[in-house]
């Protein structure tokens, strides 16, 4: 019989037929509520070879939802993301949290919210909008 590590997953593959639980002390814990929030993020992105723009571009701005304990983690996880994803991170501009933005009077509709609440439930980034840049184009924001 194969050794399993404590926290393998069940699949017919490896033999586990039942979810393995963690247990502490005598029996299973409550989970905690979780802290993750979903911030929006506006970021704006340089050439790099590979990176999947549109001869000609010099560059795009992407509106991106991503989680994280606070602001500063979304921003960090989504700049690790897109440089695996061999991008050109330039800027990051952040717009703060679904509650943030409909306290500053955005307008959020249920496309927008749905993609958010994914990011939350996934624990993701997710790119919702690219728009790239031509020669004398710029990212303004309104």
């Amino acid at each position: 019989m194969a050794k399993h590590g404590p926290l393998q997953a069940p699949t017919a593959a490896n033999g586990l037929t039942t979810p393995l639980l963690r247990r502490y002390g005598g029996g299973m814990e409550k989970k905690k509520p979780s802290r993750q929030q979903v911030y929006t993020l506006l970021v704006q992105i340089g050439r790099k070879d590979g990176d999947g723009l549109p001869d000609g571009a010099t560059g795009a701005a992407l509106m991106i939802y991503a989680s994280g304990i606070d602001e500063a983690e979304a921003v960090r996880e989504t700049v690790a993301i897109l440089k695996q994803a061999d991008t050109a991170p330039l800027d990051v501009t952040g717009y703060g949290t679904l509650e943030e933005r409909e306290a500053e009077g955005h307008e959020i509709g249920e496309e927008e919210r749905a993609l958010m609440q994914r990011a939350l439930e996934e624990n993701a980034v997710i790119v919702a909008q690219m728009t790239p840049f031509f020669d004398g184009e710029e990212l303004t924001c309104h």
